[in-house]
């Protein structure tokens, strides 16, 4: 097939490497430049040179090292969002309490992702492969324009229908989080609306590996109303708590004698993750039935999607973040495309909405 030279080809997407190791720089660099979609802006040894760079370079996102000299991560990203607040940024961090922690920081301050440093890689090659499969989908996830081929319309609170029963007259058991890519920070704005006495417990899984679920239900335990704590084997599963599943490992939910315990396992991934909705959703289908709000916000992929289908046709209830709210509409977007929403809201109103239908499910349960 012929193309005429009067059609434009796609710009590539131009990215812009923070990191004062040499070493990093390069294997950054490599794995950027063998993308055919991506190309390299330029790249900065530290923070000050960086934010010197952008106006010259004009990069379409950023990867962001935590520790270097002079401007360290956080300070770089707190420049580059006072001065580019659209940008994306992604934190480049090490598997460690420490690092866990310094990114959960970054991202509660306006980070769009971020990606661990190769841990498997055994030498150099095999360290950009790594970057290739972890990086390189997310710098372009995260620069993907709207399709605008999904209208929306975002209704009012009084203009979206509630189900008009629900089985048997019982109430919401629980709510059911999924996230992935900037699910961080809306877990941020969601989880601090919802109120101290809130009746309710809400299961969360953000994908994410060991050190840093902890490191954000610690985080967001001290924001919050409620108790939020990182999954453990066989705790009960109380009202008004949060449990933030564990990295790499699934959460379940199981009924014994009528009460409700989280089960963690290291099954086999589902949707290239662990832990994973699908996985979360699937078993509340099994222990609450149609008694589950699920709320699937921010994120990469399709994790979700078929838990929300199963809890869809046994009447439970699903509400997802419209896309203009969303850091990349992939899980939430496609849920809604499924049509299996009802509703498709911003952000700001996720959690009036949460305890709207708790709220009314308890009501009509009456």
């Amino acid at each position: 097939m012929r193309f005429s030279a009067s059609i434009p080809m796609p710009r590539k997407i131009r990215v812009l490497v923070v990191d004062d190791s040499a070493v990093m720089r390069r294997l950054l660099s490599e794995a950027i430049q063998s993308e055919p979609g991506l190309e390299l802006a330029g790249t900065a040894s530290h923070g000050a040179l960086a934010l010197s760079l952008l106006p010259r370079c004009a990069p379409d996102v950023v990867t962001l090292d935590l520790e270097m000299p002079y401007m360290n991560g956080l300070e770089t990203l707190k420049a580059i969002r006072a001065q580019h607040p659209d940008l994306p940024v992604v934190m480049f961090s090490s598997l460690t309490v420490k690092g866990a922690a310094a990114t959960i920081e970054c991202l509660s301050f306006g980070a769009s992702d971020y990606v661990t440093k190769p841990q498997r890689a055994s030498n150099f090659d095999a360290a950009i492969a790594e970057l290739k499969g972890t990086l390189i989908p997310k710098l372009i996830a995260l620069c993907s324009k709207p399709t605008g081929d999904f209208p929306l319309s975002v209704r009012t609170p009084a203009e979206r229908p509630l189900p008009a029963a629900w089985p048997g007259k019982h109430p919401l058991d629980i709510v059911a989080i999924g996230c992935s890519t900037g699910g961080p920070k809306a877990l941020s704005e969601v989880l601090p609306s919802l109120p101290a006495e809130f009746p309710v417990p809400i299961v969360v899984v953000q994908h994410m590996p060991p050190v840093f679920t902890r490191a954000l239900a610690e985080r967001l335990d001290q924001t919050c109303h409620l108790p939020v704590q990182e999954a453990r084997h066989g705790a009960a599963v109380l009202p008004g708590h949060v449990w933030i599943a564990q990295g790499d490992y699934h959460m379940e939910l199981v009924r014994v004698d009528g009460k409700l315990y989280l089960s963690n396992s290291q099954a086999a991934p589902e949707n290239f993750c662990r832990p994973s909705v699908d996985v979360l959703f699937h078993s509340l289908a099994q222990a609450c039935a149609s008694r589950v709000l699920a709320v699937m916000l921010t994120g990469m992929g399709q994790d979700g999607l078929r838990g929300c289908t199963q809890l869809n046709q046994i009447g439970a209830q699903v509400i997802v973040q419209d896309e203009e709210s969303s850091i990349v509409w992939g899980m939430p977007g496609l849920v809604a495309k499924a049509g299996l929403a009802q509703a498709i809201l911003p952000l700001s109103e996720i959690g009036p909405e949460i305890v709207r239908r708790v709220q009314a499910s308890r009501f009509a349960a009456a």
